[in-house]
């Protein structure tokens, strides 16, 4: 097997798990808030991360060489991960995801003013084509704004500055601090707003969180293994077939049907990433490319993405 294939393989299949995982947010997320949903599967995900990481033993501490950017990252990642859970409970799969794929257009916006990359005419294009794909999906003016769009805009807001951070101070801080840090916060934020809304939970519906804490660790795994097998390139594309997973669970157990203007929205906006994927793995285009070169373009776990490309410092000293 090609290491193309094993990449594209592995990649397909760690989208497939996140899907899975997405469901069963949406599933819980009838019953309880999503507060504690984070809570519970964050706290079954960071006994199997925290044991890669000391098996790992590239990890000599944990102290950051940048504190107030690892923290402002920490806060993002709450800020990208509970917004993106909430959508999920209350929106339909396809719809959140739509919003979400906004994501690598916002970074490859972000870039120009916080990273100084130069972004030419026809990526420009791309970025306003697919907002204009969000405007689309959301319809405003015909259809009510709710809480639940707005959570998924401000979680694909967030994950594009987290993604923009990572790329800023990835090449100084360990892997196993961008890994870790948010996790923690994550844990401390959520013990203090989970208490006031807390529901008494199911043993099987206890085993639900665990699962999703679970997956998020294979899947992301299955990500950052095909980062490492395949070019980047072929990678992140397979980001996109999350809207077919989304379409079919949420027929089968939602029964969920996406409507027109969310299907032309969602087929604009992944048409534009697309092209932005494509058009920074050019040889011709900057060296320093956010969305392609890192597995941050995955949006709802800010805990456990973004690192599978933090060491790679001679990747950041390449000239534009």
């Amino acid at each position: 097997m090609s290491a193309s294939l094993k990449g594209f393989l592995f990649a397909l299949s760690g989208f497939a798990i996140f899907s899975t995982h997405d469901a069963i947010i949406k599933t819980l997320g009838g019953t309880y808030p999503a507060f504690q949903i984070i809570f519970f599967s964050v706290l079954f995900a960071f006994v199997p991360v925290s044991l890669i990481i000391l098996a790992d033993g590239k990890a000599d501490n944990f102290r950051p060489r940048r504190p107030g950017l690892v923290l402002l990252r920490s806060s993002l990642a709450i800020v990208a991960m509970s917004g993106g859970f909430y959508a999920f409970t209350v929106l339909p799969l396809a719809e959140v995801y739509a919003l979400l794929f906004a994501t690598p257009l916002l970074v490859t916006a972000l870039s120009v003013p916080l990273l100084g990359e130069t972004v030419r005419f026809q990526r420009w294009i791309a970025v306003i084509v697919g907002l204009i794909g969000v405007v689309i999906v959301l319809r405003p003016g015909v259809s009510a704004l709710s809480a639940g769009h707005m959570a998924a805009l401000l979680s694909a807001g967030a994950n594009s500055l987290s993604s923009i951070l990572v790329r800023k101070i990835g090449g100084q801080e360990r892997s196993a601090v961008l890994i870790l840090y948010p996790m923690i916060l994550m844990l401390i934020v959520m013990s203090i707003l989970m208490p006031s809304s807390y529901q008494p939970m199911a043993i099987g519906d206890l085993g639900l969180m665990a699962a999703i804490g679970f997956l998020s660790v294979i899947a992301q795994s299955a990500i950052i293994g095909a980062y490492r097998a395949a070019p980047a390139a072929v990678v992140a594309p397979l980001q996109y077939s999350q809207i077919l997973w989304a379409a079919l669970f949420g027929a089968l157990f939602f029964s969920e049907t996406p409507d027109f203007y969310v299907a032309l929205g969602s087929t604009i906006i992944v048409a534009s990433g697309l092209f932005v994927v494509w058009r920074e793995a050019q040889e011709n285009v900057s060296a320093r490319r956010p969305v392609t070169r890192s597995a941050s373009f995955r949006f709802n776990t800010g805990y456990a993405s973004s690192v599978n490309r933090a060491e790679d410092k001679d990747d950041e000293e390449k000239p534009d």
